[in-house]
């Protein structure tokens, strides 16, 4: 079926409108606007360790947690400074004028402020507890991100490659904060991995929102639904060449493990992303954190690929 023919079946979804939030304190509106469910993303710090099979030790995970904080306050110091800048233009939409700091409950200086704490801290901290190499980084995902916030996500392909970014540090921060080397492997993996998924999330909710694209998301006007098909379905074959070519790669690794879990665990790969590019057809491809714990099948293809992984990076 054509993207045309899709468009035309599909009549574009209405945002329903919130409640209204119950009136709460600055602290609960900090926190809402510091966004909790988002903080599922920043677990992408295990995955450098866990690819090279270094996570248990103690010194290992202690690192990683501070590095989940650390990223989490970056995230969220991005997050209040986005919000108070757009007060104005959120307090006009039907879901965002709901958020705490369009609707008062948090005053927009108090969101400037601890936005700015929490970015200056976080790289402060970093590069007193981590390797150099931690704190230039999270000091460029806030740069990027804020330039993001001001002006990049109005500039067509450059606001993709920024999210994308975005997760591609997540998963690097791991590595860095260990000294572990980064494969070409993982990062092509990673990077196009994350690329399928943010443009399946752009390609949703242009379909979803075709009379009324620049609703939720001004340069949705400028994408056409046939560019970001295009643009998913190559990162996702990239994404699977990529974990292909690690997989079947011996690297000098002795066969000692019972089963070859290197090469099976491409089948449970291939199989979650096929799993998720059904969502993406279908245009309800929405957060990936939601994608994964909504839909049951998909996510007992990741547990069984993590089982997988496991047992390869172990050699079992």
């Amino acid at each position: 079926m054509t993207d045309t023919a899709v468009l035309r079946q599909r009549a574009p979804e209405q945002q329903q409108e919130p409640a209204p939030p119950r009136r709460a304190g600055i602290p609960a509106g900090l926190l809402r606007t510091a966004r909790p469910r988002q903080w599922i993303k920043n677990v992408l710090v295990v995955a450098a360790p866990a690819a090279a099979g270094e996570l248990l030790s103690w010194h290992t995970l202690s690192r990683l947690a501070l590095v989940f904080v650390l990223f989490t306050a970056c995230a969220a110091a991005v997050y209040l400074v986005n919000d108070a800048r757009d007060a104005e233009a959120d307090r006009a939409h039907p879901v965002k004028r709901y958020r705490p700091v369009a609707a008062g409950q948090v005053p927009v200086p108090v969101a400037y402020a601890v936005g700015g704490v929490l970015g200056v801290l976080a790289p402060v901290v970093a590069a007193w507890l981590c390797p150099p190499a931690v704190a230039a980084l999270l000091t460029a995902y806030l740069a990027m991100q804020l330039a993001y916030c001001i002006s990049l996500k109005h500039v067509l392909v450059v606001d993709l490659a920024v999210v994308t970014t975005g997760f591609l540090m997540r998963a690097m921060v791991g590595g860095l904060a260990l000294g572990i080397p980064l494969s070409r492997w993982f990062l092509i993996t990673t990077g196009f991995g994350a690329l399928f998924m943010v443009s399946a999330k752009r390609y949703s909710e242009a379909v979803q929102m075709a009379e009324k694209a620049g609703a939720t998301r001004a340069l949705l006007t400028e994408y056409t639904t046939g560019y970001l098909r295009f643009v998913w379905q190559l990162a996702a074959g990239v994404a699977v060449l990529g974990y292909c070519l690690w997989a079947m790669e011996e690297g000098g690794v002795p066969h000692t493990s019972v089963l070859p879990w290197r090469q099976l665990s491409m089948v449970a790969f291939i199989l979650a992303v096929l799993r998720y590019a059904v969502f993406a057809d279908r245009g309800t491809a929405g957060e990936p954190e939601d994608v994964v714990l909504r839909d049951r099948a998909l996510a007992l293809i990741g547990v069984v690929w993590v089982a997988m992984y496991g047992l390869a990076v172990a050699n079992w």
